[in-house]
């Protein structure tokens, strides 16, 4: 029970500097926009209601968006670009940053055991193991690369006009 105290209380002051640093680089780079030749396409009305909606309903988005993956730090620079203020932003952060702790905490160390006891007691499962995913993961990546490269070739050959003759 120590090691996962020690594990979720590590990785809480983990994300709290990530999640929190990168609501400030959001932060600075709306200020620069704000200030910037894009100031006149950000003053417009229909942005100041989605800034209005983020300032006031965002705060459980950031919550929430601990326990997703790959989401969590476009919704923090968000929340910072869009001025966010820091008593709805700060609680959440808080509730959702530990979330993510424990559930990282519990869920990951409880992975490791299991890798450790299954290289420890069967070597060759668990290198056939790490050879399957490894193998599932690079087979996926050649997947999304190919149908994204097909994607765009499909869509850049549409804009090519065909000879009439």
């Amino acid at each position: 029970m120590d090691d996962i105290a020690l594990t979720a209380g590590a990785l809480y002051v983990i994300v709290l500097l990530r999640a929190g640093g990168t609501f400030a680089v959001g932060w600075l780079a709306g200020a620069g926009a704000r200030r910037s030749r894009f100031a006149g396409r950000i003053s417009s009305a229909k942005f100041r209601r989605a800034e209005r909606g983020i300032q006031r309903w965002g705060a459980p988005v950031v919550a929430v968006s601990f326990l997703t993956v790959g989401f969590q730090t476009a919704v923090n620079f968000l929340a910072g670009s869009m001025r966010m203020p820091l008593p709805r932003y700060l609680p959440a952060l808080f509730l959702g940053g530990a979330a993510w702790a424990l559930i990282y905490a519990t869920a990951g160390l409880g992975a490791l055991e299991v890798l450790g006891r299954l290289f420890a007691e069967r070597t060759a499962l668990g290198v056939s193991a790490l050879a399957v995913l490894l193998c599932a993961v690079s087979a996926l990546v050649v997947y999304r690369r190919r149908r994204a490269a097909l994607s765009s070739s499909s869509s850049s050959s549409g804009d090519t006009v065909a000879d009439p003759s």
